[in-house]
């Protein structure tokens, strides 16, 4: 259970976050610091923003988690093992190439809004997921794969019933960290015309408006702990759920 009592302490930093972000605690602050008054974002307008921000994310890191998850298998098999360096070549330079310019080089084929925000992030969280699976895969321990194989398990029941299960909690962490990657990326998408929580911080930086700055950044940390511990708190009931079930 410890994921769990992570979970619940990440739940607690979000929601000091998430009240640096409220407007009346946000404008304090700024007063307290010097900074003039100057207009808040409300708060309904944060919540929509941070809803929308979070359904990007997950959305892209889904369609990553499938990408990652398919190639890992293809690349662990022994027809599929000449392709691994040039799939972990490609994945690594996606990565490298920071999010903004895949937005900007994505301008042209798919315009302004969360499309070319979405590619992005799955390029950034593709080899996370990609080399997580690879990881836990590999790690299955090879005699039990040998006694599988002895027992008449097929490639695809070799996968379903063995590898997965025990590669799951590796992958589950995998992919853990590229919803972290993916939500703390997503503001960018407002430089595309993306509604995100980045909106604020862009608009803020447009404006010289330290308000709606700090507002965009803290809701945008706040979202990336809360969605953490959400699957922290998640992946350890589950977890302890199974514990349980087999004792």
């Amino acid at each position: 259970m410890n994921a769990v009592r992570l979970g619940l302490a990440g739940g607690v930093v979000a929601i000091a976050l998430a009240s640096l972000a409220d407007p009346q605690v946000a404008s304090g602050l700024v007063g307290a610091l010097g900074g003039a008054a100057k207009t808040a974002v409300p708060a309904d307008r944060l919540i929509d923003l941070a809803a929308r921000h979070a359904a990007l994310a997950l959305a892209s890191v889904a369609a990553a988690t499938v990408l990652g998850v398919a190639l890992g298998v293809v690349v662990t098999r022994s027809a599929g093992a000449r392709l691994r360096p040039l799939v972990d070549t490609i994945a690594a330079g996606l990565q490298a190439v920071p999010p903004v310019v895949v937005v900007a080089l994505a301008f042209p084929a798919l315009g302004f809004g969360a499309a070319p925000t979405a590619l992005a992030l799955v390029f950034y969280c593709l080899m996370p997921v990609l080399r997580g699976t690879v990881a836990a895969i590999e790690s299955a321990p090879a005699d039990v794969k040998e006694a599988a194989r002895a027992m008449g398990f097929t490639r695809l029941q070799l996968i379903v019933r063995i590898e997965a299960p025990l590669a799951l909690p590796v992958i589950s962490d995998a992919v853990r960290v590229a919803l972290v990657l993916a939500v703390a990326t997503t503001a960018v998408g407002a430089l595309a015309g993306a509604a995100t929580l980045g909106t604020p911080i862009i608009t803020g930086l447009q404006n010289q408006n330290e308000l709606h700055i700090l507002q965009g950044a803290a809701a945008t940390a706040a979202l990336a702990f809360l969605i953490e511990s959400a699957w922290l708190i998640a992946t350890g009931l589950i977890g302890g759920r199974d514990e349980a079930g087999t004792n």
